[in-house]
C-alpha cells in the first residue's frame, strides 16, 4: 500500500483552530468526504472531511492541538496513490466563475456536473435579484441591489426584517447587556460616596424594554424596503431549480407555516440563509434546556445557570443572567475561555468576572443530561484522557452555546446545482460566487468568521458585481471581498475585542512582531472612570525585511468601550500603517481612544506617558 498525508484545507480567515474531537483513530478504514476531525474558532465548530479513502495508517493531531491550512492530520495508507493524487489537485478559474480563494470553511464537495432539472411550472413573482434570507448580509445586499437599479425580492421566515441577529441575537442581546452594564456601575459607586439601594428587578418590563429596541430597529428596516421598492415574501425557500424557488410562507409571531406557497423566478440569487444553533442530542427537550434564542426570551431568573461553552455568545448571556441574580458555572473542552482571544486579553476579563462564576470546568466535556424535578441534572467527563471529572451537577436553566452550523442543507440548494459541504458551508471565490455562476452566497453559510459585519461586506461585493453583470458596468462587476482583518469583540464586561494578526498566531507560526502595549493604569482617562484594569495592544511586522519599520499586524483591546475603539485598530492594518502613523496621529486627550496612539508610541519607543524602557 502506498501511503499519503491528508491535510487541513482552506479554512479562510482564520490563521490556526483547535482541535476539540477525534473522529477516527489508527486501524478505521475510511471513506471520501468522511469527517476526521472536529475543530473549533471563536465564533463555531467544524468538521475536516478526509479527501480520499483508505486506511488510517497514523494520527498526526491530537486533541487541543492547533492546526492551520496544510498541518498534516494523518497518514493515510491507500491502494491507489496515483489516482488520489491526481484528485487532490485545485481547480482552476474559468472566465465565468473566478478560482475558489477565499472560502472560510473546509472545501465543498465538486459541484453537480450534470445541469440541474428545470422547473415547469409557472412563477408567481420574477425578478433580477432574489435574495434568501433577511439578516445583516441579506437585507444589505437587498439595498444595495436596489439602490443600483435591480428589482429585487426579499426572502425572510422571520415575521420581521433582520434575522437571527436583530430578533433573537446581537441586538436584544446588547440591549440587555446594557442594562447589565449599568446595574454594575451603580454598585461601584458606595466607594465613591454615592449610595443607591439595591435595584428591584421588574423582569416583564425589562423584556419589553429589549422587545422595544428589536420592533424600531425592525421597523425602520421595512420601512427602508418599502422605500427601495424591494418586495418582501415571508417565509421558508427553497430552490427548485437554477432560477426559481418556492417559499412555503409563514405567519403569526414565529414561524407556523399557513400551507400556500409561491414559486420565485430570478436572474440572479444571493443566498443569505444563516446559521443556527448547535444542539447537543443528548440534552433533554425541557424549557430549562434553550439555546441563546431562549435565553434571550428571560422568561425568569435561575438561581443556578450552566453555560455549554466558553464562547463569546454564552458568556455575553451569563453576564446577562448574573448580574440579574444567577449563580454561574461554564464548562469548556479546551484549556481557556473565549477561544480566538489572545490569553493576556482574557485573563483581564477573567480576574474581573470571578465573583460571577461558581465553577469554570475547563479541559471537561459535558457527556448527559436528565430532567428532574429539581433541576437539569448534568454529568461532566474529563476531555483529555487520565483528567478529573467533576461530580454531576444540578442547574435550575441550561445555556447551550457550543457553536452555530450553517444551513446550506436546509434550502434544497442540490437543486439548483450549488455545492454544499456535510457541515452544510457553501464554498465561494472573492466575489462571493458559488460554484454557479448566478448564484452568489455571503455570511455565516459562507463560513468563519461568523459576524454580521463580515455579512454586510461581503453583500455590498455581491451585490456589485450582479448589478455589474446584468447592467454591463465592469467597474462594478470586478467587485471583490479583500478584507485584510475582520475584528471580533465580546461585549462583556470589560469588553475584549482584536483584529489581525494575535499574538498567539504569531508565535505559532514563527512570525517575528514588534509589540507595544500601554497599561490603561496609566491612562488619565480610565482612571478617572475608575476602570484601569484594561490595555491596549499593537503588534508590528519586526522581520529584518521591515527595517524597524514594520506595517501593523494585528492588535488587541481589553476594557470597558473596547469594541467601539477596535475599528481604528483595523482601519490602521487596510492601510498598512506603520507605528509612526498611528503614533503622530493626534488623538483627543484625555480618553480611552488615545491608548491606541501611546500603544503605538510604546512600539516606536517614544512614549513619553510611562516609565522609561530599560536600556
Amino acid at each position: 500500500m502506498a501511503q499519503m498525508e491528508i491535510k487541513v484545507p482552506d479554512i479562510g480567515d482564520f490563521d490556526e483552530v483547535t482541535v476539540i474531537e477525534l473522529m477516527v483513530k489508527p486501524g478505521d478504514t475510511i471513506a471520501p468526504e468522511q469527517s476526521l476531525i472536529t475543530v473549533e474558532s471563536d465564533k463555531a465548530s467544524m468538521e475536516i472531511p478526509a479527501s480520499h479513502g483508505g486506511v488510517v495508517g497514523e494520527l498526526k493531531v491530537k486533541l487541543g492541538d492547533k492546526v492551520a491550512q496544510g498541518s498534516v492530520i494523518l497518514v493515510l495508507e491507500t491502494s491507489d496513490a496515483p489516482a488520489a493524487a491526481e484528485a487532490t489537485a485545485q481547480p482552476k478559474a474559468t472566465a465565468s466563475a473566478p478560482q475558489m480563494a477565499a472560502a472560510a470553511n473546509p472545501v465543498a464537495k465538486n459541484a453537480v456536473s450534470a445541469a440541474a432539472p428545470a422547473y415547469a411550472g409557472k412563477s408567481d413573482l420574477d425578478c433580477d435579484l432574489l435574495v434568501l434570507g433577511a439578516g445583516p448580509g441579506g437585507y444589505s445586499a437587498a439595498f444595495r441591489a436596489a439602490d443600483l437599479g435591480l428589482k429585487v425580492v426579499l426572502v425572510e421566515r422571520y415575521a420581521s426584517l433582520g434575522g437571527v441577529c436583530l430578533n433573537v441575537g446581537c441586538i436584544p442581546s446588547k440591549a440587555l447587556l446594557h442594562v447589565a452594564a449599568m446595574m454594575d456601575e451603580v454598585r461601584h459607586f458606595t466607594d465613591l460616596g454615592i449610595h443607591y439601594p439595591d435595584p428591584l428587578i421588574d423582569i416583564d418590563k425589562l423584556r419589553a424594554h429589549k422587545d422595544k429596541v428589536v420592533g424600531k430597529l425592525t421597523g425602520g428596516l421595512a420601512a427602508m424596503a418599502k422605500m427601495r421598492k424591494v418586495t418582501t415574501v415571508r417565509g421558508y425557500g427553497a430552490f427548485v431549480d437554477p432560477h426559481h424557488v418556492v417559499v412555503e410562507e409563514t405567519t403569526g409571531d414565529g414561524q407556523e407555516k399557513t400551507g400556500t406557497t409561491r414559486t420565485i423566478g430570478f436572474r440572479h440569487c444571493i443566498i443569505a440563509a444563516g446559521s443556527q444553533a448547535v444542539r447537543l442530542p443528548f440534552m433533554p427537550a425541557d424549557p430549562r434546556v434553550v439555546d441563546s434564542t431562549g435565553a434571550l426570551a428571560l422568561r425568569e431568573v435561575p438561581k443556578r445557570m450552566l453555560i455549554l461553552g466558553g464562547g463569546i455568545i454564552g458568556l455575553e448571556m451569563g453576564t446577562v443572567y448574573s448580574t440579574l441574580g444567577a449563580r454561574l458555572d461554564v464548562v469548556e473542552m479546551l484549556d481557556g475561555l473565549m477561544q480566538g482571544a489572545d490569553r493576556d486579553l482574557v485573563k483581564v476579563w477573567q480576574k474581573m468576572n470571578a465573583p460571577r462564576f461558581d465553577n469554570i470546568m475547563l479541559n471537561t466535556k459535558t457527556v448527559s443530561a436528565k430532567a428532574t424535578p429539581a433541576g437539569i441534572e448534568v454529568t461532566f467527563a474529563a476531555a483529555q484522557e487520565g483528567g478529573k471529572a467533576p461530580e454531576p451537577q444540578v442547574y435550575d436553566l441550561v445555556l447551550q452555546a457550543v457553536g452555530r452550523s450553517p444551513n446550506g442543507r436546509k434550502i434544497a440548494a442540490d437543486k439548483a446545482g450549488v455545492a454544499v459541504s456535510d457541515r452544510g458551508f457553501i464554498t465561494v471565490d472573492v466575489q462571493m460566487r458559488t460554484n454557479v455562476p448566478h448564484i452568489f452566497a455571503i455570511g455565516d453559510i459562507v463560513g468563519q468568521p461568523m459576524l454580521a459585519h463580515k455579512a454586510v461586506h461581503e453583500a455590498h461585493v455581491a451585490a456589485e458585481v450582479i448589478a455589474g453583470e446584468q447592467q454591463a458596468n465592469k467597474e462594478l462587476a470586478s467587485a471583490a471581498f479583500n478584507a485584510r482583518a475582520v475584528p471580533s469583540v465580546a461585549y462583556t464586561d470589560p469588553e475584549v475585542a482584536w483584529a489581525g494578526l494575535t499574538e498567539d498566531q504569531a508565535k505559532a507560526q514563527g512570525i517575528k512582531v514588534r509589540k507595544g502595549l500601554f497599561p490603561w493604569s496609566a491612562s488619565g482617562r480610565a482612571i478617572a472612570n475608575g476602570r484601569d484594569e484594561g490595555f491596549t495592544k499593537l503588534l508590528f511586522d519586526d522581520s529584518p525585511d521591515a527595517h524597524g519599520h514594520g506595517k501593523i499586524l494585528g492588535g488587541g483591546i481589553v476594557g470597558t468601550h473596547a469594541g467601539d475603539m477596535i475599528g481604528e485598530i483595523v482601519l490602521a492594518i487596510e492601510m498598512g500603517a506603520d507605528a509612526v502613523d498611528i503614533g503622530k496621529t493626534i488623538h483627543p486627550h484625555p480618553t480611552l481612544g488615545e491608548s491606541i496612539g501611546l500603544a503605538a508610541e510604546v512600539a516606536h519607543g517614544s512614549c513619553t506617558d510611562l516609565p522609561p524602557a530599560r536600556r
